[in-house]
């Protein structure tokens, strides 16, 4: 699809007015904050509506039926049950929460690669004084990591493999079955960071057999700062006990019984405090849409999208650092810069918006771009 024509629009392409900001620039920073739709503006005008008219009765109805629904909505995106959704604040929280439950005295181990987002990693190397170790598995080409150096980094040892589905440094999605089947082969459970795929590229946690998996609003799932969800196996919830909680883990929380605690019993017992509610409606506007679109749907435009952008870029004489199995690719697309802060100062000047990361200028395509959006990026970068 190299240069695809101006002319030329996808599928999908009806629903860019439901995203203002396109009316002033391009935008091809999703990876880093999903474009603010309608839809989540309108779910926020709700709940201050609701605010305003019924303050805090409307707890006990409205406000407990909506994080039953961003539960129940985050389950269908993952191929989950709403009873194995776990609502948090950040992957930080989630993470540290899943990371308190796990016992270390046998397994003291905990595997991760040096693709993955800090933050996964952080919970453990953290507990190294207590005597959890860790294994960063390296990455040959700075693209993905072999599976069979993954599988040969898990042990008897091993308490737990902690790895992406999209690694955040490429944009090389991660086989996650083969992942969770190397783990189990040795006794381990798996933990995948989803944050860099849920809402761009399809899940099902049943069918990969993953046993946790953490992802948000942030970025593809369009809900913003401050929501994101820990999926946990639902034949692993009542096994675990986390050490880090909150009173939205305890089974009678409105009892406010302070001498005991009662776990929740579903995957609430990894819940911490009272969740953000504007956080909560933006993404419930946002989920509106991807259920809507359907991720399958999305999937397709936005691997259009991802190609006609390598295509451009290459024909440009620019080197995309890009997974070479296009099938293996998701909507991160990383163009090495020599300084890549200055390329994204001259993307801004020419009303599009990217991000730097470390030798990298990042485009992030979503189903709301158009292909003349690629050919603008490019141009700049090329010029």
């Amino acid at each position: 699809m190299a240069g695809a024509s101006t002319a030329q629009a996808h599928r999908l392409a009806r629903y860019r007015t439901e995203f203002p900001i396109f009316e002033r620039q391009i935008y091809l920073n999703s990876c880093s904050l999903g474009a603010l739709s309608k839809r989540s503006r309108a779910k926020v005008v709700e709940l201050l509506d609701v605010w305003e008219s019924r303050g805090a009765a409307a707890w006990y109805d409205v406000w407990w039926q909506a994080l039953a629904d961003l539960r129940g909505g985050y389950a269908g995106v993952i191929g989950a049950h709403p009873a194995e959704i776990a609502l948090h604040a950040s992957v930080s929280t989630a993470t540290a929460v899943l990371a308190s439950a796990l016992d270390y005295t046998d397994r003291p181990k905990v595997v991760t690669t040096s693709l993955d987002f800090p933050t996964v990693v952080y919970q453990w190397l953290a507990k190294r004084p207590l005597g959890v170790d860790v294994e960063i598995v390296e990455s040959r080409d700075g693209i993905s990591v072999a599976p069979e150096a993954l599988a040969r980094a898990i042990d008897d040892r091993t308490a737990l493999v902690a790895t992406s589905h999209v690694f955040f440094t490429s944009g090389a999605i991660q086989d996650i079955q083969a992942v969770a089947a190397a783990a189990h082969q040795k006794g381990a459970l798996c933990l995948i960071d989803a944050y860099q795929s849920a809402g761009q590229v399809p899940i099902d946690v049943h069918a990969s057999g993953v046993d946790f998996l953490t992802a948000g609003g942030l970025k593809w799932l369009l809900g913003g700062t401050g929501i994101v969800f820990l999926y946990v196996r639902n034949g692993l919830v009542k096994e675990l006990k986390p050490s880090v909680t909150g009173w939205f883990a305890h089974g009678r929380q409105f009892a406010f019984e302070s001498r005991s605690i009662e776990w929740q019993e579903d995957a609430r017992r990894f819940e911490q405090g009272t969740p953000a509610l504007a956080a909560v409606y933006a993404q419930l506007g946002g989920l509106e849409l991807i259920n809507e679109i359907g991720i399958p749907a999305i999937r397709s435009t936005v691997s259009e999208l991802t190609e006609d952008l390598i295509s451009r870029a290459r024909s440009a004489g620019l080197k995309p650092k890009v997974a070479d199995d296009a099938s293996q690719r998701s909507a991160i697309v990383m163009i090495p810069a020599a300084n890549p802060a200055q390329e994204v100062r001259r993307l801004a000047e020419a009303g599009i918006v990217a991000d730097a990361r470390p030798d990298h200028v990042r485009l992030s395509p979503f189903f709301y771009n158009l292909f003349e959006d690629n050919g603008a990026a490019i141009e700049v970068l090329a010029s």
